[in-house]
């Protein structure tokens, strides 16, 4: 299927729904990738429509060509004194984006904004994500050279 680096550009979300005890919302977002988790900075202050612009990698390593692909990106309320609060969660499904990036070399999604859901499966606000994978290539020596074939020619 594939094998390479999945690239998640966290923009920004926009009406995320959320109470705090002081009344203002810390949300971050924790992107996660099968088992590989990365977290978001803290968008301080910033309430229910907050920026991150961050960039986080994903190795992809996959062969079986009928597994599914799934980002899930959960968003949080960073609380000092008691246990962080639930907002939501977006499932962004990258299968075909890795499928045509182990294609075609690379793949690009502009960012583009996702419905937030939920615990009770209704949806409030919406988190925008850009997403690339690049396929990585093995050569025959076995070095990996990301996104690109190196070939050597004999003279």
């Amino acid at each position: 299927m594939g094998k390479g680096v999945l690239e998640v550009h966290l923009v920004d979300a926009k009406g995320l729904s959320g109470n705090d005890f002081l009344g203002k919302i810390d949300p971050y977002v924790i992107v996660q990738y099968r088992s590989q988790e990365r977290k978001s900075s803290v968008a301080r202050d910033q309430g229910r429509n907050p920026c991150w612009n961050e960039v986080f990698k994903f190795q992809i390593n996959s062969s079986a060509s009928s597994a599914q692909h799934k980002l899930v990106l959960r968003i949080l309320d960073h609380d000092h004194f008691s246990s962080d609060d639930f907002l939501g969660e977006a499932t962004i499904d990258v299968t075909d984006m890795i499928s045509l990036g182990a294609e075609r070399g690379t793949y690009h999604q502009s960012a583009a904004r996702h419905s937030v859901v939920l615990p009770d499966q209704t949806y409030h606000g919406e988190i925008k994500v850009g997403i690339t994978f690049t396929a990585s290539q093995v050569q025959e020596d076995g070095e990996e050279i990301g996104g690109w074939r190196h070939r050597s020619f004999n003279q």
